[in-house]
């Protein structure tokens, strides 16, 4: 088997992927955490480069690891904390993820494995912004405006539900 620059490339972009995941669910204090979660994303948008997908790669380093890791900072930082830290947990417990994890990692290579996809000539990789541009704006306008219209929705409701809870503290004292 030869190894290419693609392959190593993907390779070690999809380490740095797994171990941002892993550090991410494994360390104690919230920054840190982003800064794992930062690296998945950034990792992800090389993969995504190697797929020639440069308009996927750049939303995904723009909205993810700007936009998204902020939000997440601000929403750590401004809101309040009762440090009570849950119980460690068993190790039957730890077994059986750990188990569970192995046998779905199983079922994803078995069905990747019998996996036959037609090979299909086609054009993907040029302009590729342009081919999605047309496509967002002519087929599924609808879907985008809708999907705007509920982000929105959601924003307001959590400033609505932020706001409650803040009468609710001022009450309180």
């Amino acid at each position: 088997m030869t190894f290419s620059g693609e392959f190593l490339a993907f390779m070690s972009l999809a380490l740095v992927a797994v171990i941002g995941g892993v550090l991410l669910l494994n360390l104690t204090r919230v920054v840190h955490m982003v800064v794992a979660l930062v690296f998945t994303f950034v990792s992800i948008a090389g993969i995504y480069v190697l797929l020639s997908a440069e308009f996927l790669a750049a939303v995904q380093i723009l909205i993810y690891s700007g936009s998204i890791t902020i939000i997440m900072l601000f929403g750590v930082m401004l809101t309040r904390h009762n440090d009570t830290s849950e119980p460690k947990t068993g190790r039957l417990r730890k077994l059986l993820l750990f188990l569970g994890v192995l046998g779905f990692a199983f079922a994803v290579y078995i069905g990747i494995y019998n996996l036959d996809l037609p090979s299909a000539p086609n054009d993907l990789h040029v302009n590729n912004t342009e081919q999605i541009g047309i496509e967002l704006y002519s087929k599924f306008i609808i879907p985008f405006e809708v999907t705007s219209v509920l982000l929105l929705v959601a924003l307001v409701g959590s400033i609505v539900l932020a706001k409650r809870d803040d009468d609710k503290e001022a009450e309180k004292e």
